[in-house]
């Protein structure tokens, strides 16, 4: 029944080019969605790494060894820890971001497809302070 209704709102038979031009584009934002997923997925596997590299300076003083791109240079371990802090905030970042367009283009893709968006899809977490609110007005002390 699914089919028969997209092929009936496509006007699949009633204009060939036109819905060949739609599937194109589904197909297209489609791919976009698996890009940006496999971005995030290696975005994310850097963020840990970063994180087991920190997690052992700050066991460690003195001076370390760190690549920078395709250079091992010594530094001193603080000078190493501001760097990865450094790339954590901005792998933070860019994570985000791309989790926030992923949200847009997934719910695109849907409406192409004529799909109902995903439930709860576009949710955000409460803040500290609406958290505390959310405490309070149920008994709990924040």
């Amino acid at each position: 029944m699914g089919m028969c209704n997209a092929v009936w709102k496509l006007g699949l038979l009633e204009n060939p080019q036109q819905s060949l031009k739609h599937l194109e584009e589904v197909e297209m934002l489609g791919e976009e969605i698996v890009r940006d997923k496999q971005e995030v997925v290696a975005l994310d596997r850097r963020r840990n790494q970063n994180r087991e590299a920190l997690r052992a300076l700050y066991q460690s003083g003195g001076k370390t060894w760190l690549t920078l791109g395709s250079l091992l240079v010594k530094m001193p371990a603080d000078k190493a820890k501001e760097l990865l802090e450094q790339d954590q905030v901005r792998l933070d970042t860019q994570i985000n971001k791309l989790r926030s367009e992923l949200k847009v283009k997934v719910n695109r893709l849907r409406d192409m497809e004529f799909q109902s968006p995903v439930p709860g899809l576009m949710l955000n977490p409460l803040s500290s302070s609406e958290l505390s609110a959310m405490g309070q007005v149920m008994g709990r002390h924040a």
